[in-house]
């Protein structure tokens, strides 16, 4: 197996010294094939960086974020946090996201001081789902194409993921809007739930594509299509780790106006929903024309 981005590195933003009304972080560049920024990067880092204005016993539960414009894979990004607000149970902060002065993203993320109330999830047989173990890994089906320049996107990331239904890589064997994947990361992390939260975001964005995809019997690798992020929201419900196995369950109701929308929910291995998370993607397939903005 060929080398992976370091997630730990990958999330880790610096101050960037500047002194301004902001909090001002730099986090370091993802380079992609395709040469634009990968958009789990700059929702991962974002949150990273809030997560530095933050005091520690306040958790992130919800984020919302729209992307702007493509990044340059190839160079760093800075992020600019707001303090929007600190109140009793709960902190609001914006972060925008910004290469060479143009901004890439903006961002809302709120947190809350822990609290009891109201609980209730639908209930998840897992007994129905096939374990991960017994699942062939991405690179166990495609290793054989790691030479193969664009597929070492796919192959290279610092997560595995195991599919429940067929992929959708190279051919499309089931034209469905629901699928199911397993995935944790591929290195044992720390234990900072800032840090977990961070990565779930980033992990998220690699597949919230397919079942718009999947529908329409698209793989991966059609030659001339196009499709780009959004928007992006997440719903942290309860604690989780990225370093075990999670359940990613996705469906998507509709597409419309070039306009694919995706939902999506984690599980651990005993059924808890830990996280929810909803996506709007632009999706051109060769011969529709049009341009797909946002992120890659």
């Amino acid at each position: 197996m060929t080398e992976a981005p370091d997630l730990v590195s990958m999330l880790s933003v610096i101050d960037s010294g500047a002194r301004t009304r902001y909090d001002v972080l730099t986090g370091p560049a993802l380079p992609t094939p395709h040469g634009r920024a990968f958009g789990g990067q700059v929702m991962g880092q974002a949150l990273a960086a809030a997560a530095t204005t933050v005091p520690e016993e306040r958790r992130l539960h919800s984020m919302h974020g729209y992307f702007l414009r493509p990044g340059d894979s190839e160079t760093r990004m800075t992020f600019e946090v707001s303090r929007l607000y600190d109140g009793r149970s709960f902190s609001t902060r914006r972060t925008q996201a910004f290469q060479e002065g143009a901004p890439l993203m903006s961002m809302i993320a709120s947190y809350q001081v822990a609290d009891t109330g109201v609980e209730h999830q639908d209930a998840l047989d897992m007994s129905t789902v096939p374990e991960p173990e017994g699942l062939p890994s991405v690179w166990e089906k495609y290793g054989h194409l790691a030479d193969g320049g664009r597929a070492s996107w796919v192959l290279n990331r610092p997560f595995d993921f195991r599919y429940v239904e067929s992929d959708i890589i190279l051919s499309v064997a089931e034209r469905t809007s629901r699928q199911r994947v397993w995935m944790r990361s591929r290195d044992t992390l720390p234990d900072d739930y800032a840090l977990h939260t961070a990565a779930l975001a980033f992990a998220s964005d690699y597949l919230l594509l397919e079942p718009v995809l999947r529908r329409h019997g698209v793989p991966w690798a059609t030659p001339g299509f196009r499709g780009a992020s959004l928007d992006h929201s997440m719903w942290f419900h309860r604690p989780f780790r990225v370093d075990e196995w999670l359940l990613y369950e996705l469906e998507s109701p509709t597409a419309q106006g070039a306009r694919g929308l995706t939902h999506g929910r984690f599980y651990d291995a005993r059924g808890t929903l830990v996280a929810s998370v909803a996506q709007e993607s632009m999706v051109h397939l060769p011969g529709d024309g049009g341009d797909a903005g946002g992120e890659g």
